[in-house]
């Protein structure tokens, strides 16, 4: 009987990665979301964690206290990188260690790209969202990824703190809300292919000025952080003397020289106010920037030998508030080489609103940066928030649309010299 049926046609063989998209694709988002969530948060925690036993050890080869304590104090580190702050022998430390927080940043996007690659299956496709059929993908993977994060993250801080240490559960929410509802949400967009198919019905000039944003802060990150490594490396012998006056011995160096490296990028935003102009405060009545230098007594930590003598500055430091409108410049130009243009407004709307985007997120960056770091006079370090912004968004700006149309010039002129050969071969 069965000769009678009709040939088959040969099935075609299908490739691992096909079969590995559908079986991920029939996977409930659900838990997708909610296991990604959780893990982006453990995964960082286990880390800090990790950190705390070997630092415990390194102290004092584990005399004193047990394991726990150094897992709590890695716990409390994770929990200050989401704005916790804790209490030290009743003395407030609020200030973020961004370093930290830039770990957790950098884990939480690639397992949300992740994420949005596995759930880019669910949902209508493509043609059928062009279409206006309404896609709840994306959210509904972020608010789960998001809920996750923020549950593992008000566990251990119920678990870590203490009556004594005092983490603030509220600010670690709030931050854990925004770092994983706001970078993890973008990732699983983006991983999704959902963020392609929305950035299409944006405006070029809007897009092309959040490119520019993001050459002009890069760029500008990167110029901070060199200058103050050459600050430090100018005056290196006093950061060794720190350290021998600490009397430390390898393990404790070692550590001491881990938990710097955290507030890292918090000298690279103080630097950056710096070269802003308006500068910042490393106690109460202190004040660090190119026109005046008023420094008191100081705490016994390598990173502050960065910082210049106190007294009259020299006449050069003026022109350090050149530097910010230079990088705008020319981060809007390397921008607009991506994206060229040859109307004038374009170029310069594209260039300002990113000038002027770079200059708001680094003046979140300035309020997120300082904060209480002892008793007495050091319970106020940091930039001079509102100064800052101020200043960066004018000098961002400003710089932002010289470069934009500039570089519109120099395509218009280009453009203009094509057509000409062109002509003559012609």
């Amino acid at each position: 009987m069965t000769s009678l049926l009709p040939p088959s046609a040969p099935a075609r063989s299908r490739s691992a990665a096909e079969v590995s998209r559908d079986l991920t694709a029939r996977r409930p988002l659900v838990l997708l979301a909610t296991f990604a969530g959780a893990v982006a948060a453990t995964s960082t925690l286990v880390v800090c964690l990790a950190v705390g036993v070997v630092g415990w050890f390194l102290t004092d080869a584990g005399a004193h206290g047990t394991p726990r304590d150094g897992l709590r104090t890695g716990a409390l580190g994770w929990l200050m990188a989401h704005g916790s702050g804790v209490t030290v022998q009743g003395v407030a430390v609020t200030v973020v260690p961004l370093g930290i927080t830039a770990f957790c940043a950098w884990a939480l996007w690639r397992v949300g790209h992740g994420l949005g690659e596995a759930v880019s299956g669910h949902g209508p496709d493509a043609d059928r969202i062009a279409d206006g059929e309404r896609d709840l993908t994306v959210p509904l993977a972020a608010g789960l990824f998001t809920a996750a994060y923020v549950v593992v993250a008000v566990l251990t801080s119920n678990l870590a703190g203490t009556t004594a240490t005092a983490p603030d559960t509220g600010r670690v929410v709030l931050w854990s809300l925004v770092l994983a509802g706001g970078l993890g949400g973008s990732a699983i967009a983006i991983g999704s292919g959902r963020a392609a198919i929305w950035a299409s019905f944006v405006p070029m000039s809007l897009r092309a000025g959040l490119t520019a944003c993001r050459r002009i802060l890069v760029a500008w990150l990167a110029v901070t952080l060199l200058a103050f490594v050459v600050a430090l490396l100018l005056d290196g012998s006093t950061a060794i003397n720190v350290m021998s006056q600490l009397h430390t011995d390898a393990g404790d160096a070692t550590l001491f020289t881990a938990l710097s490296a955290t507030v890292v990028p918090n000298a690279a935003v103080f630097s950056g106010s710096y070269l802003l102009g308006p500068g910042f405060s490393v106690g109460v009545g202190t004040l660090v920037s190119p026109g005046a230098v008023l420094i008191g007594p100081l705490p016994m930590f390598p990173l502050l030998a960065a910082l210049p003598e106190t007294g009259p500055t020299a006449a050069w430091t003026g022109l350090l508030v050149a530097v910010p409108f230079l990088v705008a410049a020319w981060g809007a130009v390397r921008a607009q080489r991506l994206s060229p243009t040859l109307r004038w407004e374009e170029g310069a709307a594209r260039g300002c609103i990113g000038g002027v985007l770079a200059g708001a997120v680094f003046g979140v960056l300035a309020s997120v940066a300082g904060g209480a770091v002892g008793p007495g006079r050091m319970r106020d370090v940091g930039p001079l928030v509102f100064d800052v912004l101020l200043h960066a968004i004018t000098a961002f700006g400003i710089g932002g649309l010289v470069g934009g149309l500039l570089i519109t010039w120099w395509q218009r002129r280009a453009a203009r010299t094509d057509a000409t050969l062109e002509g003559a071969d012609s």
